[in-house]
């Protein structure tokens, strides 16, 4: 399975945001941080925000819903025009009806953990999701430091995804303080989605740090 490199916008310039979507055009998705304030502390976009990025996007939008209440909203991000909805199993009463109703809307979804939640609950439902996103820092802000304790869920889920009988199709998503220092040990661990924000929109050349993130988890991946 092909690595993916998925910017976050949270580290982009929101007065401009159509263009700094044109600035990852060769990343695989643009990865939009949805934020209520409640579930984590910060605030970010909502609904009408994103369904006008899904119409001036020149990638997919991958939306990672750090909010409250997710069996209520995540449906109507998947309207709004996201080609994969993310919500956290820390909010939501029913992850596999919702993840059912996301995929029957035609849309990728996938389930997310925050750094101290565990991921075995998830380890028999696997097939029910598209994807697992692994926070590696804590929700709500980006810039963060990696935090290397969350590896061994990496690994876990991979073991899980690739035994026999696993849903080999399950991609493995890592989100938080990842740059070129640390992509290639969290690939080795078994992630095959990327997040990057600051890593990619505070360099000089986006596409060309998306292709550097690239090689480099690519790397562990063809060994």
């Amino acid at each position: 399975m092909t690595v993916q490199i998925n910017p976050s916008i949270l580290s982009a310039d929101p007065a401009n945001l159509e263009a700094e979507l044109a600035r990852i055009s060769t990343a695989d998705a643009a990865h939009v941080d949805v934020m209520d304030g409640h579930f984590v502390p910060n605030l970010t976009l909502g609904l009408p925000v994103v369904a006008r990025l899904a119409q001036v996007s020149p990638v997919p939008l991958d939306v990672h819903l750090m909010i409250d209440d997710a069996d209520r909203w995540a449906p109507q991000y998947a309207a709004a025009g996201a080609a994969s909805v993310t919500f956290h199993t820390e909010a939501t009463q029913a992850p596999v009806r919702l993840a059912r109703e996301l995929r029957a809307g035609g849309v990728r979804a996938a389930v997310a953990v925050r750094p101290a939640t565990p991921v075995e609950p998830l380890l028999d439902l696997l097939g029910e999701f598209d994807m697992v996103l692994v926070m590696t820092v804590e929700p709500g802000f980006g810039g963060q430091s990696f935090i290397e304790g969350t590896l061994p869920k990496v690994r876990r889920l991979r073991q899980a995804i690739g035994s026999d009988g696993g849903p080999s199709t399950v991609r493995v998503q890592v989100d938080g303080g990842v740059s070129r220092t640390t992509i290639a040990r969290i690939a080795r661990a078994g992630a095959d989605v990327f997040v990057a924000g600051s890593a990619v929109y505070g360099a000089d050349d986006p596409a060309a740090e998306i292709a550097a993130l690239r090689a480099l988890a690519e790397a562990p991946h063809q060994a």
